[in-house]
């Protein structure tokens, strides 16, 4: 058996807790104002915005977890030279985290605007506090006991959806199974909540929510912020996958104004990537997850405004730019519009798909879906690389893997690293010219598949069905906003239309990646695309009558 892992505030501890030298607390000193703080005094407590990055020059600070209401449990104790922060401190968002003076503090404080500021101007010094920042958040989401806390049955399709937008979204939480967990009992009889109202979900800041929607919990755990209505970005990007997140690098670094919307969660479908082992750089392969969430990370360390979840309903034109009307009646302008929406996954047309997804019919191959399959046979319908990459990650997890495929051979539409791969897994069953005919089960919970192919008719006790098809233009949101599309839905752009450069038929309005007609469906394409956008919002902006696009739309 081999030995178990260490957790990361073990393997990488000077890392994540660097005590910094006089010459770097010097060169830090002129983005902070200085603060002191009385023995017991309350520094930061989880679920509100802490002050900024607190750089320690004297006494001593616990820092503290949830573990359970009424129970902390201490992380680390900071000293001279250290300085309390985490990822939250890069946009001013909640801490995850409590931290209490354990003797009197002497200490500069780093607001968020001005620590942005110092990654930028103090490279070296920069990159060692990003390294920790990024590794304290990932210490917290190993530990599983900061963040809100889900409490529900652990195979209920709205605790899986909870679940699976805080794990999307790179935020530390809990899950409880009320069925089970003495704790989770305790706080359901606590709280007084009627079992038909579960899931629930206890925020740090102590609210509690029945079921609520991703965007309620995003508003609640200060993921999702008012957008300010005066405020006129450079440049709006609707979508926040691969093509979305470079387009936001690229112009933040540039010194460009700029917000991300995305109605799910940053990502998009490479963040369903189990493991992509061809994107240039990683010759070992990254999980999509970890590759987008090194973007995102990356756009706020630039200082991108990024509005998760949050969906763009309509495009529209006013005399500064555009407007874009988002969730709950806000509305945001831009001078320029970039379109990024990418694509949504395709269902299968077959009676029941509603009644099982969620618990049953997964679109997405995480650990969460993973858990729910262990020692079980699934199936899995899809022929391309996605599904190729889902394939063999959960034939890590799970006893069996089903592949069925449209087509007689993997060969024709998927890489050939991972057909190669596929057929050097035991446990993966490859199915060709198969279509799934029926789902059958009770109570939202899948029993038993049944499916076609040249063979005949057979029928599989199988309880988890993964769908891996393909997708859609994400474009049903510009209708009416005089957005050329083709044939297929996808966004028309450049000499197709008689436009510039990954222009729409709006001027000032682009389109990158998968949404766009003609682009190549790779994640390199995708940022490549994000990367080469920003070079036309540059030469648009530069134009006399960039201000007014209503006069500058095309026939």
């Amino acid at each position: 058996m081999a030995p178990p892992t260490q957790p990361i505030t073990v393997t990488r501890r000077d890392q994540m807790f660097p005590i910094l030298g006089d010459a770097d607390i010097e060169r830090m000193r002129r983005f902070g104002e200085a603060s002191s703080y009385a023995a017991g005094e309350h520094i930061v407590t989880a679920g509100t915005v802490a002050p900024g990055l607190i750089v320690i020059l004297s006494g001593t600070v616990d820092i503290t977890q949830d573990v359970r209401p009424g129970r902390r449990e201490t992380i680390v104790t900071h000293g001279p030279g250290n300085f309390i922060g985490e990822l939250a401190q890069l946009s001013s968002r909640p801490s995850l985290v409590n931290a209490e003076a354990a003797e009197p503090v002497e200490a500069f404080v780093i607001p968020s605007q001005r620590l942005r500021d110092l990654m930028v101007q103090e490279a070296s010094l920069g990159e060692r506090i990003m390294r920790a920042l990024i590794l304290r958040r990932v210490g917290l989401l190993e530990s599983g006991s900061s963040g809100p806390v889900v409490i529900g049955p652990a195979g209920n399709g709205d605790t899986l959806r909870l679940q699976g937008f805080l794990r999307r979204s790179g935020q530390p939480h809990r899950a409880l199974d009320s069925d089970s967990d003495p704790c989770a009992k305790t706080l359901i009889e606590h709280f007084h909540v009627d079992p038909h109202h579960l899931p629930i979900v206890l925020c740090p800041n102590g609210k509690l929510m029945h079921n609520p929607s991703e965007t309620e919990l995003a508003r609640c755990i200060g993921l999702l912020r008012p957008i300010d209505p005066d405020m006129v970005y450079d440049v709006a990007i609707v979508g926040a996958g691969p093509a979305g997140l470079a387009a936001a690098v690229y112009a933040a670094s540039e010194g460009l104004s700029t917000i991300v919307l995305d109605c799910r969660a940053f990502g998009g479908q490479a963040g369903a990537s189990a493991r992509i082992e061809n994107y240039l750089g990683f010759p070992t392969g990254i999980s999509g997850m970890a590759l987008m969430a090194r973007a995102y990370n990356q756009a706020q360390k630039f200082g991108v405004e990024i509005v998760i979840p949050d969906e763009a309903k309509l495009l529209g034109a006013a005399g500064e730019g555009y407007t874009l009307t988002v969730g709950d009646g806000e509305s945001l302008r831009a001078r320029t519009v970039v379109i990024a929406s990418g694509a949504r996954y395709r269902r299968l047309d077959i009676a029941k798909l509603a009644e099982f997804e969620g618990t049953s019919v997964h679109y997405w191959a995480s650990p969460i879906e993973a858990r729910l399959c262990t020692g079980q046979e699934v199936a899995l319908v899809g022929a391309g690389n996605s599904a190729g990459q889902a394939a063999v990650y959960l034939a890590s997890q799970v006893r069996k893997v089903t592949m069925l495929a449209r087509r007689g051979r993997l060969r024709e539409t998927m890489s050939r690293y991972l057909v190669e791969r596929i057929e050097a897994q035991p446990n993966i069953e490859v199915l060709g010219e198969t279509e799934i005919e029926a789902l059958e089960g009770e109570g939202g919970n899948l029993t038993q598949l049944r499916w076609r192919n040249p063979g005949g008719v057979e029928t599989r006790p199988i309880q988890h069905l993964f769908l891996f098809i393909g997708a859609d233009p994400n474009t049903d949101w510009l209708a009416g906003c005089d957005i050329a599309l083709d044939a297929r839905g996808f966004v028309r752009t450049g000499a197709d239309i008689g436009a510039g450069q990954m222009e729409t038929s709006r001027s000032g309005v682009f389109a990158i990646g998968d949404v766009r007609s003609g682009s190549v469906k790779r994640v390199a394409a995708a940022v490549g695309e994000g990367a080469q956008v920003v070079a036309a919002l540059h030469a648009y902006l530069a134009r006399p009558n960039a201000a007014a696009p209503e006069l500058a739309r095309r026939a």
